[in-house]
């Protein structure tokens, strides 16, 4: 469990892996220090378990169901990440409780600088769009933030000098992907109020997607063997 306050800033080291899955290694001194191997850490919203933590680094392994419904995928060496060790009994809850289960991909608009602080432009995917309500919670990229304003398939967000400086959100510019995870208690109210409603769509992209992946390796087969 989190609750999106970003802690430290990483940078992408080292990534492995063509296929489906993903080995990360991040450059994050901070977060490191606070972390053993089999320890929940947050990688731009995304909840992942430490296989290695040492030396001012450490290492997680997104997998293809991470990789599907988020931006992990696009990440490259160079790369910077919000970052957020799980949180530990009796630490303050700055933000809202985040479980690093992203949602799905939202799409930066617009920025426009507001004083001190700037407001940003999110477009989402409507089945995301209808848990978010005016000044509740919704984590982006990791970060706990508040609705401004909702409208037009998108929200909006203001963004306070600390986060601007804190997190990638500060470098963000329209047409970026950012990872969104909604309230978990909206989710929970729908639950009960229509049972049965939420997991479908859920189920139905899952089915999608192992069937391209299944295409994808039945093409490739054909290939290697015309080849041959």
């Amino acid at each position: 469990m989190f609750t999106g306050i970003i802690r430290e800033r990483g940078r992408v080291a080292e990534v492995q892996g063509d296929g489906e899955a993903r080995h990360l290694r991040i450059d994050a001194p901070g977060t490191a220090s606070q972390l053993a191997v089999g320890d929940s850490v947050s990688v731009d919203g995304c909840c992942l378990t430490a296989t290695e933590a040492a030396d001012g680094h450490f290492a997680v392994t997104a997998v293809p169901e991470t990789i599907n419904r988020t931006t992990l995928g696009a990440l490259a060496p160079g790369h910077e990440v919000n970052l957020e060790p799980a949180t530990r009994a009796g630490e303050p809850l700055g933000g809202h409780y985040v479980q690093g289960h992203v949602d799905g991909v939202g799409r930066v608009e617009s920025v426009e600088l507001e004083e001190e602080g700037a407001r940003m432009r999110i477009s989402a995917p409507a089945e995301l769009l209808r848990y978010c309500v005016e000044k509740g919670s919704i984590a982006v990229g990791g970060v706990s933030l508040t609705i401004a304003a909702l409208g037009d398939g998108a929200f909006e967000v203001a963004l306070v000098p600390h986060t601007l400086e804190q997190t990638t959100l500060g470098r963000a510019e329209p047409g970026d992907a950012l990872n969104i995870e909604v309230d978990i208690l909206a989710k929970y109210v729908e639950k009960l109020v229509h049972p049965g409603t939420i997991p479908h769509a859920g189920f139905r992209r899952r089915r999608r997607q192992r069937r391209r992946s299944r295409r994808s390796k039945t093409r490739s087969t054909t290939s290697a063997r015309a080849s041959s």
